[in-house]
Formats: C-alpha cells, structure tokens, sequence
C-alpha cells in the first residue's frame, strides 16, 4: 500500500469528477490485464486497496460477468464488502444488477476461486457498514454527495461448496 501522503494523494485524486469519467474506462481494463498475466495473484489496483474479481451472473443475459472491484475484506465475518459507487457515476454499476438477480457469485481473492453469496445491505446493517466504509475508503463520502441515487452496499458471505461457477468470460 501506499503512504500516508501518497494514499492521501490517491484518495484525492479519485474524488475528482475527471477520474469519475476515465477510471471506470481504464481501471477494470488494466486490472483484467494485469489479473490475468499475474496467474490471479494480483491487479493493479490492489496497490492501494484490496480487490476481488466478481464473476457473476448477467441480469439480463445469463452470461458469465467478471468485474474487478475493489473490496473491504472482512476477515471475522469471513466476508467482503462491495460498494456500487461507479465512482460517483450517476448511474449504478451493472454487476449490482447482477448480484440484485443472481446472487451466487463466485470470487477469485488473492488467486483463491471462492464460491460467496451477495446480500444487499440495508437500514441499520447499511449504516453500521457504510460507517466502517468511510473509514476505510473516504472518497466513497464524496461519490455519494454528487449523486441522487444512494450507493448499493453488498455483503459477500462465503458459500458451501459450488460447482455451478460462471465461466471466464469478461464483459
């Protein structure tokens, strides 16, 4: 991880409105790229924040989706937060859409394919994540200020097994 200046640089530059409208473009690209070259071990941007590769079920296709996030790993719950910000885009991010409809997904985490189930947070289960989100991530309280739509929150819950994984298509 970075420094504290270097992570204080980071956080403001990713509360821009110019990184809203590039990042969405160039990150998940460079991570796919860099996940994939890596054999899974790691992304580009697990330099400042974890991340997981989300495979999931498309909303509307039924096709694998796979989706590069960054997560808040919590490891006494043996679960991930994901947070559909889109960067601050007015519009929420498609593989919330998915997790919505399909919830089992699968995650590839430090090169491990673990079988989870997504559950959309709400009301006080929100709150107390969302909290401990700011914490961990403040441009998040900046997304979430220029936008009308409230940021989906998920949890990821480690799952029993799994032998139905979405391939390895990407969207």
């Amino acid at each position: 991880m970075a420094g504290n200046s270097g992570l204080r640089l980071v956080q403001k530059t990713s509360s821009t409105r110019a990184f809203a409208r590039i990042a969405p473009h160039v990150i998940p690209a460079l991570d796919r790229a860099v996940h994939r070259l890596s054999g899974g071990r790691t992304m580009l941007s697990t330099q400042l924040l974890p991340g997981i590769v989300l495979t999931s079920t498309g909303a509307r296709s039924g096709q694998p989706r796979r989706t590069p996030l960054a997560c808040m790993p919590e490891e006494e719950r043996d679960s991930w937060l994901l947070v559909g910000s889109n960067f601050g885009r007015r519009e929420h991010p498609a593989w919330t859409a998915n997790l919505r409809r399909h919830p089992e997904a699968w995650i590839n985490y430090r090169g491990r394919d673990i079988p989870v189930r997504a559950r959309q947070l709400e009301g006080d289960e929100r709150e107390e994540a969302w909290r401990e989100l700011l914490r961990f991530w403040p441009p998040y309280a900046v997304y979430q200020a220029r936008i009308e739509r409230r940021i989906r929150i998920f949890r990821l819950e480690r799952r029993a097994g799994g032998t139905n994984r979405p391939g390895r298509q990407t969207d």
